[in-house]
């Protein structure tokens, strides 16, 4: 186990820096900040001068270097947009993305999971059919789409709803957020199931497709042979191996619905991490852009790395294997 998580280790550092280096090199021509800063009567001089300032006139390997180095500390420079520090940015925005994605992921598996296990067990019913039609529509949907019509209907006609913003925050261990109060809450439903509608429906068709593939194995006839009840073979059985594969695709979504989650932060106005880089692309802030590139691809990283260790808790037959290997 320790030799494996050495080499997930040393294979998540080579993927960190390979995502840095493509990154930093593509913003490298998304635009000239100094044009963004000073406009374009600024004179050669004054160009000049701010490009030495912030590093610009340096060759790209001491650029990247540098930028290496303190994100290594946890620093990534001054934001070209703001002037303050892209660490002090990411603090104050990451806790609304945090907050949306893990609101929006709850909502995936509380009604994924079990309307995926109910379809499979009763996939000839009319409400069986109902949510399979409903989970095409959350696959084809655009997320936009699905943002502009909830706010149509709950906060347009029905009113029932804020329709962007987060609501009043409050610092708690330098934690900002806006769920000690129901207004905060209520700002957070709309984006929150406008993020998980996708995953859900994402979630359920998976969930059915590995359900029906494991009741047709012959352990599950096996355990109806035995006289079991279908409550066991259903939720004992088949449902805990169901679960094996259908682990890496949460695991996954739950890192692409906080890098994805910039289409829905910008529908509703969401003051987080998504909507700083799209701010950031309109100016082009290469620190910021950079620095979210790179905390995303931390993010899938130490998702991964989560999934490979719990394979181990839930499924014996990779410790199985990997005892017979070593032997």
């Amino acid at each position: 186990m320790l030799a494996f998580i050495i080499r997930r280790l040393l294979q998540a550092v080579m993927v960190m820096l390979s995502v840095a280096f493509i990154s930093f090199l593509l913003f490298q021509y998304v635009g000239d900040p100094v044009t963004f800063m000073l406009g374009q009567e600024a004179t050669p001089e004054e160009r000049a001068r701010l490009r030495s300032d912030l590093g610009l006139d340096q060759p790209f390997v001491v650029q990247f270097g540098r930028f290496v180095s303190n994100a290594a500390q946890g620093e990534f420079g001054l934001s070209l947009r703001q002037g303050r520090k892209v660490s002090t940015l990411i603090k104050e925005r990451l806790p609304a993305t945090l907050e949306l994605s893990f609101a929006a992921v709850i909502i995936a598996l509380i009604a994924g999971i079990p309307l995926g296990v109910y379809t499979a067990l009763r996939r000839r019913g009319f409400l069986s059919q109902f949510f399979q039609i409903f989970s095409l529509l959350g696959v084809a949907l655009p997320t936009f789409l699905i943002g502009i019509l909830l706010i149509l209907v709950f906060a347009v006609l029905l009113g029932v709803l804020p329709s962007y913003g987060r609501g009043e925050t409050l610092s708690l261990g330098g934690w900002n957020t806006a769920l000690h109060t129901v207004e905060g809450w209520k700002h957070l439903i709309l984006p929150a199931v406008t993020l998980s509608l996708f995953q859900m429906t994402l979630i359920m068709r998976l969930v059915r497709s590995e359900m029906l593939e494991v009741l047709r194995t012959d352990y599950i006839k096996f355990a109806r042979a035995r006289g079991l009840q279908n409550r066991t073979v259903y939720f004992g059985h088949a449902l805990k191996n169901t679960l094996v594969p259908v682990m890496t695709i949460i695991g996954l979504q739950l890192g692409s619905i906080i890098a994805f989650a910039i289409i829905t932060e910008t529908v509703f106005q969401w003051p987080g991490m998504g909507l700083l880089f799209i701010q950031a692309v309109q100016f082009a802030d290469i620190p910021v852009m950079a620095a979210y590139l790179c905390l995303i691809a931390l993010v899938f990283v130490i998702i991964n790395l989560i999934v490979d260790l719990l394979y181990f808790l839930v499924d014996p037959r990779l410790r199985v294997e990997r005892a017979a290997g070593a032997h």
